[in-house]
């Protein structure tokens, strides 16, 4: 049975943690100290875009020989202070209380969906079969976030995982949007993704948070190029001028920030998801983060106060009992409006105090859907539940 709960309020940590600096003269041996110490089912790296992956990726194999390593690139990282840049963050599951199996996911725009769906399916069933005892998991998908095939990925996984909840991260590359990667146990690929299942005797919860409030501006996409996440026109006029028109911005300022500030959502079933915009290209047309296509109908929406939604709802993952740990995917776009909102400092603290780990993305994965602007992952809890 797991541990139980050491001090009051102060959860028996669930996984090993480390970080260290991409510039370190032996950073992946520093790592393997501060997380092996102790028989490991998995260990997920992820590495700053300063650092040289593929160089890391061969030390990781040196020094995790025998344990599943997957890794990949972020647009920043969230490590023991919350947000930071230039780390390679290292996360180690134990294995006395995990167990888990993980699948490259190769040449993601000619993969055959029935193929994988087979191959979770295989593996699951024979990783239940060994691991009774194991009754509670997740799966945890990286996925390389320049792909632009995350949201066919996602839909077609995630029925094949069942009982299974999935979340995951986009790999990020800074903010330059050129090369993103992923890697598992040496092999380092772009479009390509790793999916990871994990079964544990731990409690856990997989979740998705975002902090933002439809309005009632709406547009209408008019033209676009769904395969390349293009719009083209909005309202029957070019993209980027007529977004900045209804954000009441000037179209030749839009930037990141623009983006970050005044997000556009769609609705599906009774939820918004944000459909978010990454860059505004040559042509005066929008790039998305996430799949786009003619006639939808978007709307802005205001983000609320980041790190005051953040708290609540990281206090909420508590009731009944604190995480030991939060693994969690965050969306670049989260930290670009942290920092124009200056937010950074405080959010960082919130992510700190509630020991969430993880990376920031360009988009996020929950269940069957690609998301952006929001936060995935899952809790673990180390404590016995409550009845």
């Amino acid at each position: 049975m797991p541990l139980g709960a050491g001090a009051v309020g102060t959860p028996v940590s669930a996984l090993r943690r480390g970080q260290v600096a991409h510039t370190a003269e032996n950073p992946i041996e520093d790592l393997k100290a501060q997380i092996a110490t102790e028989p490991l089912a998995l260990v997920a790296l992820f590495v700053s875009a300063e650092a040289d992956f593929d160089k890391t990726i061969a030390e990781a194999q040196e020094q995790f020989a025998g344990t599943d390593v997957v890794a990949c690139t972020t647009a920043g990282e969230i490590g023991m202070s919350g947000y930071e840049n230039g780390l390679i963050v290292g996360i180690g599951f134990p294995a006395a209380h995990f167990v888990s199996t993980s699948i490259l996911i190769e040449d993601l725009k000619n993969e055959s969906s029935q193929v994988l769906v087979d191959r979770i399916a295989l593996s699951q069933v024979a990783m239940r079969d060994a691991n009774p005892r194991m009754q509670q998991g997740f799966a945890f998908l990286v996925v390389d976030g320049l792909s632009l095939r995350e949201d066919t990925l996602t839909a077609a996984i995630a029925p094949a995982l069942r009982d299974l909840p999935l979340f995951g991260g986009s790999a990020g590359d800074g903010t330059t949007f050129e090369r993103t990667l992923v890697s598992l146990n040496g092999r380092v690929r772009n479009d390509a993704a790793v999916l990871t299942l994990v079964l544990t005797d731990y409690r856990t919860r997989v979740f998705s948070i975002d902090h933002l409030v439809p309005t009632d501006a709406q547009m209408v996409v008019t033209e676009a190029d769904p395969a390349r996440r293009i719009v083209k026109s909005i309202n029957a006029e070019p993209a980027a001028r007529e977004y900045a028109r209804i954000v009441g911005k000037d179209p030749e300022q839009l930037d990141q920030f623009t983006f970050a500030s005044h997000p556009v959502v769609v609705r599906f079933g009774g939820t918004h998801h944000v459909r978010a915009i990454q860059q505004v290209n040559d042509n005066g047309e929008l790039v998305f983060f996430s799949a786009i296509d003619e006639g939808m109908v978007l709307t802005v929406a205001r983000p609320d106060n980041m790190a005051a939604h953040l708290e609540r709802k990281l206090q909420d993952l508590g009731r009944g009992g604190r995480p030991a740990d939060i693994l969690g995917c965050d969306c670049i776009l989260r930290r670009i409006e942290a920092e124009q909102t200056q937010l950074t400092h405080r959010i960082s603290q919130i992510l700190r105090d509630h020991r969430v780990t993880g990376f920031s993305t360009y988009g996020e994965q929950i269940g069957t859907l690609h998301v952006n602007h929001t936060m995935t992952g899952v809790a673990i809890y180390a404590d016995e539940p409550e009845d």
